[in-house]
């Protein structure tokens, strides 16, 4: 398997690797303008742009674009995270084109026709509405807030209803002017692609654009702090988080492998003593994610209200714990799931493109796969203790509460757990 990387002199970045033996391919537009660009009058308006690229272009309707693809077999969809947009499409070897001047024509070409506006607006709303209805959902937002508070990086990237009613054509075409030029733009392709084929494509279709001047997201704080919501439901969530690194720090892979290791998988440490040795919760885990400049460690569970303190204090003894009982063979169970799960998933072309535009957005360029598996290889049990330290004793915390949750221990009851 082949990277091959190209810029053309606007500053559009393409990326490619060919699959021997695929017959098909993903091929996307990643755009670094995601929920922390926004101001905070903007506050999901990235989202809201990423529904109206399929609403109609200048050349297309929206049932020509949804056509287009179908018509031969591919999907087409998109997403928007807290730092970047994606538009992408998966289709067989000979529709590659097709598929690349159809996702060309929704990112530069969207009409943001009023009417369409107007649906798509009451479509967003229900997707809010449903969000906030489903607690392991939304209980995910309010560790976010906390965690981020009075930051772009800590606010949903649905944004509020009320924001999302008052959304007009011309916000959308600011935040398209701000944003949407060629260097904050990734062209990523994998699977049965040839990269000077697609070098080509991408200077016809995207060559002509003006490069714009690129607008940093503010800087991340982590502040901590804590919100209860108490409602009658049948289970009370607990969501706690603490900072960990960023992706540009190399701790990144010592962070994801503790936190494997704390509540990855079935013979994790919380997994073990919460669920099969005391039967308190149906789900818990653990899982690190990283930005640019920090990152969370997240535990999340779900439990009975009446449950959810004694859950708390063993989650908080349990990080202490791996401090300094963390075995060799806990993490090199965990370094070995990490492995098998980047190197499965990158039997996917669409994991893969997805990867090398994550890979140039963080670096602008694509480190060997080789070096990867050596920095995970490279972590100790003594950095994984380190950083179990580090986490377990770090303030201040984010933490999460929602259903029958009045009872349930308070920020600073666990910090003084921490810190005993």
């Amino acid at each position: 398997m082949s990277v091959q990387y190209h810029k053309l002199s606007n500053g559009f970045r393409i990326v490619t690797e060919n699959m021997p033996g695929l017959k098909s391919a993903a091929i996307g537009i990643w755009i670094t303008a995601g929920g922390r660009h926004e101001r905070l009058d903007q506050n999901g308006i990235a989202h809201f742009l990423e529904h109206m690229a399929f609403k109609g272009t200048t050349t297309r309707s929206a049932l020509q674009i949804a056509e287009a693809i179908e018509d031969v077999g591919g999907y087409i969809n998109a997403y928007t995270s807290r730092e970047c947009t994606a538009y992408y499409a998966r289709v067989l070897e000979a529709d590659v084109p097709l598929a690349l001047d159809v996702v060309a024509d929704i990112v530069l070409n969207p009409v943001f026709d009023h009417a369409e506006i107007e649906i798509e607006r009451g479509v967003i709303l229900q997707e809010i509405g449903q969000a906030n209805d489903t607690p392991d959902d939304i209980i995910f937002d309010w560790l976010q807030e906390d965690s981020y508070r009075d930051q772009p990086l800590g606010r949903t990237i649905l944004g509020p209803s009320e924001r999302v009613r008052a959304f007009t054509r011309e916000d959308l075409m600011s935040f398209v002017s701000e944003h949407y030029g060629p260097g904050q733009m990734i062209l990523s392709a994998a699977g049965a692609v040839d990269h000077e084929a697609i070098v080509r494509l991408a200077e016809t279709l995207f060559g002509h654009l003006t490069p714009r001047a690129l607008r940093e997201a503010d800087p991340a704080r982590f502040t901590g702090g804590e919100t209860r919501r108490v409602k009658d439901l049948e289970q009370a969530h607990i969501a706690l988080a603490f900072e960990s690194p960023g992706y540009r720090d190399d701790a990144i892979y010592t962070a994801q492998i503790y936190s494997s290791a704390l509540g990855g998988g079935m013979s994790s440490r919380l997994f073990q003593e919460v669920r099969e040795r005391r039967g308190l919760c149906y789900t818990i885990f653990a899982q690190t994610g990283a930005y640019a400049d920090t990152g969370t460690t997240t535990i999340y569970a779900g439990t009975s209200g009446d449950q959810l303190g004694e859950l708390a204090h063993i989650t908080i003894d349990e990080m202490k714990r791996a401090a300094d009982t963390m075995t060799d063979e806990e993490v090199a169970r965990a370094r070995a799931q990490m492995k098998a799960g980047m190197l499965m998933g990158l039997e996917s072309p669409s994991n893969r493109s997805e990867r090398l535009a994550r890979l140039i957005q963080i670096w602008d360029k694509i480190p060997p796969l080789e070096d990867t598996i050596a920095r995970i290889d490279a972590v100790t049990t003594a950095d994984v203790r380190d950083m179990a330290g580090q986490i377990a004793h770090s303030a201040p915390a984010a933490l999460a509460l929602y259903g029958p949750v009045g009872n349930a221990p308070s920020l600073a009851a666990l910090r003084e757990r921490q810190a005993a």
